[in-house]
């Protein structure tokens, strides 16, 4: 009983394609990312704190939607693998500013060059301009305002 199914109607919705396409270039992502023991949020939040040395936990809260709590078991984590150093921060004295150390930043470079492989692979059906459309695209869904 090998008899193809209907789906002419769930691909018809955006959500279905959307969330199809972000499993396929998710599970690829994540397979790249065991080499270097990080989760999807593990690299976002090393990966802003890498483009943005000095950053402080609340502006990665709001970047990246996270609650301050589970923010600090990430630090945790980081400060425990010797990727991130603490440092008051400059400009306000309750603020804690989040750099990554040498070994972080080294990390970041090998995991960086591996998320755009990964990326690449997973969209290699794609031109490079359906690439950038799809980008642009997915962006204007998510960073539109709200309302």
């Amino acid at each position: 009983m090998n008899e193809a199914l209907d789906t002419q109607y769930l691909e018809s919705l955006q959500g279905y394609n959307t969330r199809r396409a972000a499993l396929t270039i998710i599970n690829t992502f994540m397979h790249r990312m065991e080499a270097f023991e990080l989760s999807a949020v593990d690299f976002s939040i090393l990966s802003l704190i890498h483009h943005n040395p000095g950053v402080t936990s609340r502006q990665l809260c709001d970047a990246l939607g996270l609650l301050p709590p589970n923010m600090v078991v990430f630090l945790k984590q980081f400060e425990k693998r010797k990727l991130l150093m603490r440092s008051p921060h400059p400009n306000d004295g309750r603020a804690t500013a989040l750099t990554l150390t040498p070994e972080g930043k080294q990390l970041m470079k090998k995991a960086e060059k591996a998320a755009a492989l990964s990326d690449q692979s997973a969209t290699a059906a794609l031109t490079p301009k359906e690439q950038e459309t799809l980008q642009r695209l997915l962006q204007k869904i998510y960073l539109r305002p709200a309302g």
